[in-house]
């Protein structure tokens, strides 16, 4: 049978699609960008005939009933591995979990504790080519690996999404259904940063030198870098997530990837998420490559580039150099993403670097992110014995090495004015330094 009679006789109904799933099974979604809205949108129509039916999912953008409406309790039970704002309120009415994991480890270790099965898989695809190959767009971080140990995959057609190259092509032989939805793409407007993320950027652009490979997260902070970076000559990318300010730096020249070791030539990521901007530049770009986030964000294998640089954000940092990304105190807020691969790999890297940044105060200046200890039941996400540099708008500190008193001094520098003196009288108090 031709390509194009296979896909013909696969095409159903986004509502025989959902029909498909039944009460007790697990459903893996694609995540970020790449969710299905259609089929996530449908899911909570099928709530009356369905019990007890696990939903594993990843930053989801979009506002699905499944997961918002309380009367879907005992039908649907969200499994999480990082959370949004929707998912920090469902998270109180006992409906929806967090997966501890490091991102390239985060599906291998869920498919270990469900037996290496999943019942079913949704995600979406571009339409198949001529021969049939079809391109998972905009993520491939658990993606390819669902695909592989589910029982029956089921992929939601957009003819909006780009196609993308390196190891996203899967051919309509291996899917069991398809579906069609051709919605608009969902962006993530740019942060224009804010004085203190400008002061930030300028801090971590200058520890930036010619030829490095970067890792860029998301937000203010990673955007407000670019502008200080514009001058730099053949940068590189090596990350989790492809975002709009790599598309301008390389559109400047600053990115080139000469001098990369790791994919020479290719800008290399595991899922994109931005403006429309950059997905008309990921399309069919040859310089461009998707990898699978167990590869991606492998430690081992992201401290094989030169001079990579990685840069996260963070809650909380104490004087010890304990980071806390993932919650506030016990209220669990995001998750751990890549930021541990990525600190790891770049350490290992000749000329390496994991930076976390931070403002230096929360909730209009009112309290610091600089801290004796993390808040009682604080997730630590980067430990003291992996953190390297941190930055705030107020300087460095170079942590590597230090002993605790020196780590502390270093810490309450760059930390808010306003705060130094409450902090070194607090540190000393509970003994963690007794005295400067």
């Amino acid at each position: 049978m031709n390509p194009s009679d296979l896909y013909k006789q696969k095409l159903i109904s986004i509502p025989e699609a959902v029909g498909k799933l039944q009460s007790h099974q697990t459903i893996g979604l694609a995540m970020a960008a790449s969710e299905p809205p259609g089929l996530m949108n449908e899911l909570g129509n099928h709530r009356d005939r369905l019990e007890d039916v696990h939903v594993w999912v990843c930053l989801p953008l979009g506002s699905y009933s499944f997961v918002l409406d309380p009367g879907m309790d005992g039908h649907f039970f969200v499994e999480n591995w990082f959370y949004g704002a929707a998912d920090r309120k469902v998270h109180d009415q006992g409906r929806e979990s967090y997966i501890p994991n490091n991102l390239h480890q985060a599906a291998s270790r869920k498919l270990y504790a469900a037996g290496d099965r999943v019942n079913v898989f949704f995600g979406t695809a571009t339409p198949p080519d001529e021969r049939g190959y079809l391109s998972l767009s905009l993520g491939l971080v658990i993606e390819k690996q669902l695909i592989e140990a589910a029982d029956l995959v089921i992929l939601e057609i957009n003819e909006n999404l780009p196609w993308t190259l390196g190891d996203t092509q899967v051919h309509i032989s291996e899917v069991d259904y398809v579906v069609e939805n051709h919605v608009p793409l969902p962006e993530l407007p740019v942060v224009s940063p804010t004085t203190a993320e400008e002061a930030i950027g300028s801090y971590i652009a200058d520890l930036i030198e010619d030829g490095s490979t970067l890792q860029l997260g998301i937000g203010g902070i990673p955007n407000a870098i670019t502008p200080f970076i514009m001058t730099r000559k053949d940068l590189g990318i090596h990350t989790e997530m492809f975002t709009d300010g790599m598309v301008d730096l390389y559109n400047a020249g600053v990115i080139t990837n000469r001098r990369k070791t790791q994919w020479k030539g290719k800008m290399v990521g595991a899922f994109a998420l931005g403006t429309q901007k950059l997905y008309d530049f990921i399309n069919n770009n040859l310089c461009v490559e998707f990898q699978q986030g167990r590869f991606t964000n492998d430690p081992y294998i992201i401290g094989r580039n030169y001079k990579m640089i990685s840069i996260n954000t963070a809650l909380q940092v104490d004087v010890m150099g304990q980071v806390c990304s993932q919650s506030i105190g016990q209220r669990h807020f995001s998750g751990t993403g890549g930021q541990l691969d990525t600190h790891r790999g770049a350490q290992l890297s000749p000329g390496g670097r994991g930076i976390i940044a931070l403002r230096s105060t929360a909730r209009n200046n009112e309290i610091s992110t600089i801290v004796p200890t993390l808040t009682l039941g604080a997730e630590v996400t980067v430990p003291s014995h992996d953190v390297d540099t941190v930055v705030t708008e107020y300087g460095i500190a170079d942590l590597k090495g230090l002993c605790l008193r020196d780590r502390a001094q270093a810490l309450i520098r760059i930390a808010h004015p306003d705060f130094r003196d409450q902090l070194k009288e607090e540190v000393a108090r509970l003994g963690i330094v007794p005295r400067f």
